[in-house]
């Protein structure tokens, strides 16, 4: 029988150099570089004021390396990074063998939402120093991420005062069954884990009515009433392709050459629209006279054409139509991925709710002014030269007669059960669009030249949201208000932006 030299997998008293851990190459190498040498990070020590009395601090230059090699090892949470600094050998290099609590790396992040654009500049205009940023193309996109907020407590402070008195009647009805049960000869008292439920719905009631009295309502632009959300009122809910989250819009410039995060930022909005020249005037200390900014169709109205265009900035914005009218994309509903059944099992094809009937599905007669209906019926003109944005169209309306028994007003109308009759209009064909930058920019982006340009945008910015999702593991925010979220999502995007600096060489 062979014999082999034992191995040993028990402990071992091995001497240790901490700084022969950090190898040139490395992220931890280039992080541990660039805040002992080439980061100012003097406005970190205002926090303290300790040098007279009280006990000692940990370094905030310590805490940052620790954080961000944490967030690039995919631990986001203060507790696995605290016990990360008790038994990796890594981070008691870059740490010092400092062994800071969950709680002081989570008050570090947390105090980070006034330092971090300040330092998010400086690493960038090292990126400039050594050449990484091209500045040729800079793509704009964002992704939807959850946040430590709940969904339950989202609404209209109508809708949140309404499930504070459901919360109240649950809370009656378990107090009730308890008074039936006494009249029933039982003097049991109420046991502990119904008292725990009835204070826990008694305590949620108040804090919704404490909120609604606290919190002015939030209203959009056209004076509507949005939801808020009592857990944490800066964030909103947002639809994804997996279904609704209550979250933040995280944002990030791209830059074409290596992949450079230029700017950064979060909004409280599933709109992108609002976010786009906000996040154009960030990319300003490193944006030339000539780089192309490339943005989806989420970021596409007029106003931000025409103050782009106002202040000379190349750019490449696309809107809804843009792959109607590429003859290249006339296949790719084939390739359109099903529905995930594990996500949604109860799935079913034949349970979809139909779409309403669009203009298209109305056949209209130019010449005989006439306008069918899918259902077969006519409907009347009430006005041959509406506008409505500049653009001149056929109005028809359908005749109560016709549409109120019609068996498909389900199909027809959004509210059949408030809706009486279908209106519809027919726009006349090869109308140039009255907005002068939304036309020049369709111009633009059909050319050639322009479809060219803007496909380099997803290359371009996707892999940097694959890099800190999937490889990061950011899969939601853990801290409330958008400050400290911000200040969360830009030390992600720092951690991408010094893997870059490691990767190219310091």
């Amino acid at each position: 029988m062979p014999r082999y030299k034992p191995t040993e997998q028990n402990g071992l008293f091995i001497p240790v150099l901490l700084n022969e851990q950090l190898l040139p190459g490395t992220f931890e190498f280039a992080l541990n570089h660039l805040v002992d040498h080439e980061l100012d990070l003097s406005a970190l020590d205002q926090w303290f004021h300790n040098d007279q009395t009280g006990a000692s601090a940990y370094d905030p230059r310590v805490m940052l390396k620790i954080v961000l090699l944490g967030y690039s090892q995919g631990l986001i949470s203060s507790r696995r990074i605290e016990r990360a600094c008790e038994h990796n050998v890594l981070f008691m290099a870059i740490s010092g063998d400092g062994r800071p609590s969950y709680t002081h790396i989570a008050k570090f992040v947390r105090n980070m939402a006034d330092q971090i654009q300040p330092l998010f500049k400086q690493v960038l205009m090292i990126c400039d120093a050594q050449g990484l940023i091209g500045k040729q193309m800079f793509a704009i996109d964002g992704v939807k991420l959850p946040s430590n907020a709940s969904k339950e407590r989202s609404g209209t402070h109508a809708q949140l005062l309404h499930r504070a008195e459901r919360l109240d009647k649950a809370a009656a009805k378990i107090m009730q069954r308890h008074q039936e049960q006494d009249g029933k000869g039982s003097d049991e008292p109420l046991d502990a884990k119904a008292q725990a439920q009835r204070d826990k719905l008694q305590k949620e009631a108040q804090r919704m009515r404490q909120f609604v009295a606290q919190t002015a309502p939030k209203k959009n632009a056209k004076g509507a009433e949005l939801k808020s959300n009592a857990t944490d009122n800066d964030s909103a809910k947002m639809a994804t392709s997996t279904g609704v989250i209550q979250g933040y819009a995280a944002q990030a410039a791209v830059d074409h050459q290596n992949q450079i995060i230029v700017a950064a930022q979060v909004i409280g909005s599933g709109s992108e629209q609002a976010a786009l020249i906000p996040m154009v005037g960030l990319t300003e200390p490193v944006r030339g006279l000539n780089t192309l900014i490339t943005a989806d169709a989420g970021y596409h109205n007029n106003d931000n054409l025409e103050h782009l265009q106002r202040n000379e900035i190349p750019a490449m914005i696309a809107d809804n139509q843009m792959r109607k009218r590429d003859e290249r994309f006339v296949q790719q509903g084939k390739y359109k991925a099903n529905p995930d059944p594990l996500h949604n099992k109860s799935f079913d094809r034949s349970e979809q709710t139909p779409k309403l009937f669009r203009p298209k599905d109305f056949t209209y007669d130019p010449i005989g002014n006439v306008c069918i209906c899918p259902a077969g019926q006519s409907l009347y003109s009430n006005g041959a030269q509406c506008k409505v944005n500049g653009r001149m169209h056929h109005k028809f309306t359908g005749a109560k007669q016709s549409c109120v028994p019609c068996q498909l007003r389900a199909q027809c109308l959004r509210k059949p059960d408030k809706t009486l009759v279908r209106q519809v209009a027919i726009f006349y064909p090869n109308q140039a669009s009255p907005l002068q930058a939304t036309e020049r920019m369709k111009q633009a982006i059909d050319s050639p030249r322009g479809r060219r340009l803007y496909s380099q945008r997803f290359g371009t910015v996707e892999p940097v949201f694959a890099n800190i999702r999937q490889t990061k593991q950011l899969n939601r925010f853990t801290l409330r208000g958008q400050a400290k979220v911000n200040a969360q999502w830009n030390l992600y995007c720092l951690v991408h932006n010094i893997e870059k600096i490691a990767h190219y060489g310091l």
